[in-house]
């Protein structure tokens, strides 16, 4: 049986073997990086989404900032507070010192009327010193109940000492007016007392002024306290008012009227008056230079125990008998022993 090869070879020339494009047809192509797919349409691309572990890291740093504007804020209020507090006590003191200044201040304007006044008698003139006198001494003791603010506290002590220079000049003024005086040699020297004594008033207002007011001032600035203004206080207007000349004048006055003053009264327990709020005033005088331990007599005018016992320590000490009354005897012994402590 024959072979057909005919067929066969005709069958082979047509069937050839595949190629690679269509090998490749039959395949899916990997698409290229960042090539869109076909058919995925013409809309906008879902942008990507951040990396989840920023997420909670920006809303720390949120939470930090609200933290952080929050503790700026409170601190910025209690400064605030505090500026008010301040303020406030600042205030507070002035207004007190304030009211001390103008009591002080009228009544040096009051002194020097008195001195400029027609008439005037020598028992009158010293009665009206010693009542002065009594006045800057309770102004004197309310300074010292006054809490000044810590700033201010050394600059008070200041004021302490200007009002104290006041209630000792308008004392000693009233005092040498009440030492015996004659013509000539005598009058001079009465006067140079007056001067000296007097001397004590114009050097406060230079304390209050230059060691207190500026001092307080720069104090005020420092702290910066504004809107405050500290208060002045002049006692002496006028400082010819006080001169060796107006108390020669004076003495001429007081002698073509009387001759002689009024003889000191004598003062025992249970005496009240202005004489008694004088002799506590001179006895703290005294008290705080022999005596710096003893707490100063309270000005009552009042001869009450305690200024009893205080006249019995100056007649101990004054080698005469204490018996608690105030004589002739006594009354020198104090001029003495304020004399020997300067």
């Amino acid at each position: 049986m024959t072979r057909d090869t005919s067929k066969g070879t005709l069958h082979d020339f047509f069937d050839e073997p595949e190629t690679v494009e269509v090998v490749q047809a039959g395949r899916r192509l990997r698409p290229l990086p960042g090539a869109r797919a076909r058919g995925s349409g013409d809309g906008p691309r879902r942008p990507a989404s951040p990396p989840s572990g920023l997420v909670p890291l920006a809303r720390l740093a949120g939470l930090v900032a609200v933290v952080i504007v929050t503790v700026v804020a409170f601190i910025f209020w209690i400064g605030a507070c505090q500026g008010v507090g301040k303020h406030a006590e600042f205030a507070g003191y002035l207004s007190r010192v304030g009211a001390l200044a103008q009591s002080s201040s009228k009544l040096g304007t009051e002194f020097a009327n008195t001195l400029r006044a027609r008439g005037l008698k020598t028992a009158g003139l010293e009665k009206s010193l010693q009542g002065y006198a009594e006045q800057e001494q309770q102004a004197y003791d309310q300074a010292q109940q006054i809490r000044a603010p810590g700033p201010l506290r050394q600059a008070h002590q200041r004021l302490l000492d200007a009002i104290e220079l006041r209630a000792k000049g308008l004392a000693g003024v009233g005092e040498a007016l009440a030492l015996p005086s004659k013509t000539g040699a005598d009058s001079s020297r009465l006067v140079a007392v007056l001067t000296a004594q007097a001397r004590l008033l114009t050097t406060s207002d230079v304390v209050w002024d230059q060691l207190y007011r500026l001092a307080a001032a720069k104090q005020l600035k420092a702290q910066r306290v504004v809107g405050l203004v500290v208060p002045e206080s002049r006692f002496i207007a006028n400082t010819g008012l006080v001169g060796a000349r107006s108390f020669a004048l004076l003495l001429q006055r007081l002698r073509g009227v009387s001759t002689r003053s009024a003889p000191a009264p004598l003062l025992k327990a249970g005496d009240s008056g202005a004489a008694v709020g004088a002799w506590q005033l001179q006895l703290n005088r005294w008290l705080r230079k022999a005596q710096p331990t003893q707490a100063p007599l309270a000005i009552t005018r009042r001869f009450d125990p305690a200024t009893e016992a205080a006249t019995k320590t100056l007649q101990t000490a004054a080698s005469i008998t204490p018996d608690g009354i105030v004589g002739p005897a006594t009354r020198r012994a104090l001029k003495r022993e304020l004399a020997g402590s300067g």
